[in-house]
């Protein structure tokens, strides 16, 4: 039987720690070698790849140093190409600049050789020339002996006989000259004068002061009188025409002397009486509506007539001039067809007489543009044009023309002159013009032109040939009581200033209207 032997408790606790310890040491001793085996391994393995790595870094150096040789190699080579291209052409250029040596050396030989002969010629000519020059003498001592003149007598004497004898001669062709001129420049005028003429014919007819307005009955007419006269009143207020409703069957007469108020009227008329409403409202609608028609249709006359006449470029202000020229009249010669004749006399002569036509054209029919404006009445006509052309970019010769027809400035082209025989050939028309009218005219517009300077006047009409006028005024403006003075200040200031036949009634109406829209 076996016997246990028990050991104490801090011997065995001793032994265990012993035992621990032993085998720790054992372990890391294993530990130590296994290590240092695998450091070995990998060591080994690192001087392997770095020598592997080292082998392609030197290959690549050598491969980067050849590439770098053989760039070098190529930059000198090309170099060196250049550098023997600049060689030649310096040898090129030596032997060329050798060879112009050679032959400035050799025409400086020949040029010298030349000198020589030169200074030897030289030599004989100025020999030659005081031989020349003591024979002359000579001689001119003889002639002076003979003649009892000096040379210097002699010459004055010669010259002063030679300049009389070509005065007289030239006086003679001069006077020659001058004399045929005129019979030729009269001739010619007259042939130019007188075959323009004869290529441009026109009718003319009399601008008047009225329009008849032809209705289908004389029931309408009642019917345009209106109650108490105020749609025939409305009417006369907002055109500024005279509208007179007599016994003559079928008819109404317009009378104004401005055609342009007369075409509104007329056309409001035709347009109220088509539609049946007449009354005052509708009547101010169509004539407003009538007005700005008119307006459009001035500019379409503008339009067309400068294509007719093959004139272009005009600005669109002067086409409206132009257009608004069908309504104008000069003398009683409606002022439109006066400047188309004006423009087709005006191109033929300055054809004939080799000059530009599309300019004289031109000039022809803006010549009487300053008739046409109402503002600046106190200028002359052909001054306003002129300035009208200026404001528009128009060339200076157009505005030369214009403003030089009637003789208010100097003429510095031939256009002008052309424009001025022209403007005179067509007024000179047997019928085409008529003095009274344009006096008529003149009166009536100085008339309207005389109340509209009062402050809070509107609109000014001169009706009844100038024996009335009537003058619209702001009711915000004027007072019952002020209206009452302004029309005494305005018959006085008539009385003063005007010339005029009988007497003149001057109306001032002054309406107070309120307008409101129901929305």
């Amino acid at each position: 039987m076996i016997q246990l032997i028990t050991l104490p408790f801090w011997l065995s606790l001793t032994l265990a720690a012993a035992a621990l310890v032993a085998g720790f040491g054992f372990s890391y001793l294993v530990w130590q070698k296994a290590l240092k085996n695998k450091s070995k391994r990998i060591v080994s393995e690192a001087e392997a790849e770095a020598e592997v790595i080292k082998k392609e870094k030197i290959l690549q150096a050598k491969e980067r140093f050849l590439q770098l040789k053989s760039e070098h190699e190529k930059v000198i080579n090309e170099k060196n190409g250049r550098i023997a291209q600049a060689e030649n052409r310096i040898k090129q250029k030596e032997l060329t600049l050798s060879q112009k040596i050679e032959e400035t050396q050799r025409k400086r030989n020949e040029t010298e050789g030349i000198r020589e002969n030169l200074s030897a010629q030289l030599e004989i000519a100025e020999k030659k020339n005081e031989e020349l020059a003591r024979l002359h003498r000579q001689q001119v001592e003889q002639l002076e002996q003979i003649s009892g003149f000096s040379a210097e007598e002699a010459k004055n004497h010669l010259m002063e006989s030679l300049k009389e004898e070509a005065k007289t001669s030239a006086m003679s062709y001069i006077n020659e000259m001058m004399d045929e001129a005129k019979m030729t420049a009269n001739k010619e005028a007259k042939r130019v004068v007188i075959q323009t003429i004869q290529r441009v014919a026109a009718e003319h007819a009399i601008e008047n002061a009225v329009t008849v307005f032809h209705i289908e009955s004389d029931e309408m007419k009642g019917r345009i009188i209106g109650r108490e006269g105020r749609n025939i009143r409305a009417l006369e207020a907002a055109t500024g025409v005279e509208i007179i409703v007599d016994d003559t069957p079928e008819a109404i007469v317009l009378s104004a002397f401005d055609p342009v108020r007369r075409e509104i009227a007329r056309l409001a008329l035709h347009q109220l009486v088509t539609d049946g409403r007449i009354h005052p409202a509708r009547i101010e609608e169509i004539v407003e509506k009538t007005r700005k028609q008119v307006e459009d249709e001035i500019l379409e006359v503008g339009k067309r007539t400068t294509i007719d006449l093959g004139i272009h470029g005009l600005h669109p202000e002067l086409v409206r001039l132009v257009g608004k020229m069908k309504y104008r009249s000069s003398y009683g010669q409606n002022l439109l067809m006066h400047s188309r004749e004006v423009a087709n006399l005006a191109s033929i002569m300055a054809a004939e007489l080799g000059l530009n036509p599309k300019l004289a054209k031109r000039a022809g029919l803006l010549h009487d543009i300053g008739k046409v404006p109402d503002d600046e009445p106190e200028l002359p006509h052909a001054i306003l044009g002129m300035k009208v052309a200026e404001k528009y970019k128009e060339k200076p010769e157009i505005c030369n023309a214009i403003g030089a027809h009637h003789d208010e400035t100097e003429m510095t082209t031939l256009i002008a002159p052309i424009v001025q025989v022209c403007d005179a050939i067509s007024g000179a028309r047997p019928g085409a013009r008529r003095e009274v009218v344009e006096s008529y005219i003149k009166r009536l517009k100085e008339l309207e032109s005389l109340a509209l300077q009062y402050p809070g006047v509107m609109k000014t009409y001169a009706i009844q040939a100038g024996r009335e006028l009537r003058v619209i005024v702001g009711a915000e403006k004027v007072t019952d009581k002020e209206a009452e003075g302004l029309s005494f200040e305005i018959a006085r200031k008539i009385q003063n200033e005007m010339t005029y036949p009988g007497q003149i009634k001057i109306t001032v109406i002054r309406e107070t209207r309120a307008v409101n829209y129901a929305k």
